[in-house]
């Protein structure tokens, strides 16, 4: 199945604009930032296919995990791990356990067409800063560290790193120049915003522990239970499994 992206994203405007008060209350749908682009597509395309308004909130799936543990009411958690979702589970704050939805692949990214684009590129004294997103609350940056360690070069470019909250944040120093290098999520990278930007290389798989990305219908006061089981359903399917295989996600092994 193909998908045109960027008619989907000038799609979502046009369904979030066309939606009156005859449609069901909008899903609050916690997104961690990896997904955000395939998000747009996603809830364009599940909007034309129901009608259900989304709100999408963008974080670190740490942060947004915690911000649920505290009462956010948020109807849905896609989240970068199955850890955070699994945390949610265990303190019986979702309808759902934990289903893996799609699994992440790690990327180096530039701005600058002079950088030799390689792994060892990173230790270079050309390069001042290195992006990697928070490894204690986001997924992509823990992958990002686990590959340092792996080709040896976590110490020689420590001094180097520079730490966002979530891979939004990290995208942005690769975008300003604040930082020459960058690691993010091939579905950044692949983005109709972002795919012209730069260059990049897919990061070895078996350099990072595999980024299995989660998904949880969470418990709240007012919930949208149908609607949620709706997007539920809809991002499993073969159509969200297209969109997300579009992004770079693998998507084909999942039960």
């Amino acid at each position: 199945m193909k998908i045109n992206l960027p008619s989907l994203l000038f799609l979502s405007v046009l369904i979030f604009e066309g939606c009156g008060p005859d449609y069901p209350a909008s899903l609050k749908i916690a997104t961690a930032a990896n997904v955000q682009y395939a998000m747009k597509a996603l809830t364009a395309d599940f909007a034309q296919r129901t009608g259900i308004r989304t709100e999408v909130i963008v974080g670190s799936s740490g942060k947004l995990t915690a911000q649920i543990l505290q009462g956010a009411p948020y109807d849905i958690f896609i989240s970068a791990d199955m850890k955070y979702p699994a945390e949610l589970f265990k303190n019986d704050k979702t309808l759902t356990e934990p289903v893996v939805y799609a699994r992440g692949k790690l990327v180096l990214w530039t701005l600058d067409q002079d950088i030799s684009l390689n792994l060892d590129s990173i230790s270079s004294k050309k390069i001042a800063h290195l992006a990697i997103a928070n490894p204690t609350t986001a997924p992509y940056g823990k992958a990002a560290v686990a590959t340092l360690k792996y080709y040896a070069k976590y110490e020689l470019v420590k001094p180097k790193i520079v730490s966002g909250e979530s891979i939004s944040q990290t995208n942005q120093f690769v975008l300003s120049g604040a930082a020459q290098l960058g690691f993010t999520a091939k579905s950044v990278v692949l983005a109709p915003a972002l795919k012209d930007k730069g260059k990049w290389i897919e990061i070895d798989p078996l350099s990072y522990d595999p980024i299995q990305q989660g998904m949880v219908i969470l418990k709240k006061q007012n919930p949208n239970a149908v609607e949620a089981k709706k997007f539920y359903n809809y991002v499993l399917s073969s159509q969200g499994r297209a969109i997300l295989d579009a992004f770079g996600y693998e998507t084909d092994t999942l039960k």
